[in-house]
């Protein structure tokens, strides 16, 4: 396993977090050989990526390699026989726990939802502004 010493990203997860989750995580790979990798350093790997954006090969140097990164996040974000990936599930465990620990019921019971942007949603595509028409350029004949 790696060293455990690296330096915290803002999108880790802490080890308690991830003991939540590990044995979800480890139920998607085949038990064919011993890990050399510690599971934990991946999915702060995964989470980087998620969180910041950038590309998998521009993945900071004391995490895994990206080829390994990329590897995991194929497998844990396949959908199961459910419709839900591993990471669906790992997310929702996340989430669930921090509820708790915050004095919240583990599953939401009421979710708010803005009218005023959903009434726009429907007309934003027949409606527009459309700068082609502005062009004095394009009304003048063409092909002298």
């Amino acid at each position: 396993m790696k060293d455990a010493t690296r330096t915290p990203y803002p999108s880790d997860i802490t080890r308690e977090q991830f003991a939540l989750i590990r044995p979800l995580l480890e139920s998607a790979r085949k038990k064919t050989k011993p890990r050399q990798l510690d599971p934990y350093d991946i999915f702060c790997a995964v989470l980087y990526i998620l969180t910041e954006g950038c590309r998998w090969r521009s993945l900071p140097h004391d995490y895994p390699k990206w080829q390994i990164v990329y590897h995991h996040f194929r497998v844990w974000s396949e959908k199961r026989e459910t419709g839900r990936s591993v990471l669906d599930k790992a997310r929702e465990e996340l989430v669930k726990s921090e509820r708790v620990l915050n004095g919240r019921e583990p599953e939401t019971s009421m979710i708010i939802v803005d009218s005023r942007s959903i009434k726009t949603t429907f007309t934003a595509e027949e409606k527009g502004y459309d700068g082609g028409k502005k062009n004095i350029r394009h009304k003048a004949p063409c092909g002298r």
